[in-house]
């Protein structure tokens, strides 16, 4: 399937910063998670939807991250927290201090028994998804940056077939462990990711924001921002670069002037065609690259920054978590066309948002 092109079909607004969600395609309910420390329902199939809180003592900082095993989430914060969420009775199972400081990301195994956070204190930690127990501890990003500032452990992603994960961070460094024994099997750099103000502010912007595996497992993604002027604003080009990882050779190398900022998130079809690129500045993209070429196929903007996308699994309906709105798009992979008093008329408009 190529997408010819995106259809924005609902809108919601938020109160809060929606950071993170995930959805059943099945049933239309989305989780999310945000800047109100909560973590909620919503169920899109209802006429006039409202969110539904989950009750229990959970995080006390914005919820950044977000997994739904089953009939189970499990959610990381700033707060360093990992918090198991029954689905069914929107109740808190068990929580556990997991990491030192900030958690940024979760991802589970695709056999869903293993979970993988990374946080800034630049650890990622490997945990049984259904009981919480820690099991391994992984450790290999510098704390500092060259400059001597906190680093940062922002990304984290394991391959379809379990068996590699990778880690990346705020200077371009990333890290790819043996899920088995996990050793590190190799390591690829970014540095171009990475934005150094030596004078006017004396800090740094910028890092590895997104990684994602290719279908064979071959290819590693890695998404994050290009050199930016001024470090006070994401003005820099939305940088994707795919590589070899196990030779560490770069494939690609593809920078976006026109939509700025930050790839949040990296998302392969299923067959290796295209690549799909999320994130933003003030505003947000939808950007679809061949993956072969890398040639733009399609690109959509939001006019809000996208934190987090989820796809069905025939990637037909995308959510997603546009900073203070949820929206839903449709993806065409034909030019749709719409009739008018004069015949047919391509590239029929999307329809006004539905909801609050």
């Amino acid at each position: 399937m190529i997408p010819a092109t995106l259809k924005r079909t609902n809108e919601w607004k938020s109160k809060d910063i929606v950071f993170c969600l995930t959805h059943d395609a099945e049933s239309q309910r989305v989780w999310l998670g945000g800047s109100d420390f909560g973590v909620y329902e919503f169920d899109t199939s209802s006429e006039k939807p409202e969110r539904q809180a989950f009750e229990g003592e959970g995080h006390t900082s914005y919820v950044t991250g977000m997994v739904r095993i089953g009939q189970v989430l499990v959610t990381c914060s700033y707060d360093g927290r990992l918090c198991w969420w029954d689905v069914d009775e929107r109740k808190l199972i068990r929580r556990i201090d997991g990491h030192g400081r900030w958690a940024r990301a979760i991802v589970a195994s695709p056999d869903e028994s293993t979970l993988y956070t990374v946080a800034d204190d630049m650890l990622c930690k490997v945990w049984d998804a259904k009981s919480g127990e820690p099991l391994q501890t992984l450790q290999e990003h510098a704390p500092q940056t060259p400059h001597h500032f906190p680093s940062m452990l922002y990304a984290v992603a394991i391959s379809p077939d379990g068996q590699w994960l990778a880690t990346g961070d705020r200077v371009g460094h990333t890290a790819i462990w043996n899920t088995d024994s996990h050793d590190k099997v190799g390591e690829l750099e970014t540095p171009v990711m990475y934005t150094w103000d030596p004078r006017a502010r004396r800090h740094s912007i910028g890092g590895i924001r997104s990684l994602a595996f290719s279908p064979d497992s071959k290819e590693l993604a890695v998404g994050g921002i290009g050199k930016i002027g001024n470090i006070d604003h994401l003005g820099g080009p939305a940088r994707l670069e795919v590589f070899d990882w196990q030779s560490g050779t770069r494939r690609l190398e593809l920078e976006d002037n026109k939509k700025k900022g930050l790839i949040e998130q990296i998302v392969w079809s299923p067959g290796k065609e295209w690549i799909l690129t999320a994130g933003g500045d003030n505003n947000g993209f939808l950007t679809f690259y061949d993956a072969d070429s890398g040639e733009l196929l399609h690109q959509d903007g939001q006019n809000a920054h996208i934190h987090e996308i989820s796809a069905g699994p025939d990637f037909q309906q995308i959510f997603v978590a546009a900073h203070e709105k949820l929206t839903r798009w449709t993806m065409l992979t034909e030019k749709p066309v719409a009739e008018t008093q004069d015949g047919v008329d391509s590239g029929a408009k999307p329809t006004a948002p539905d909801g609050k």
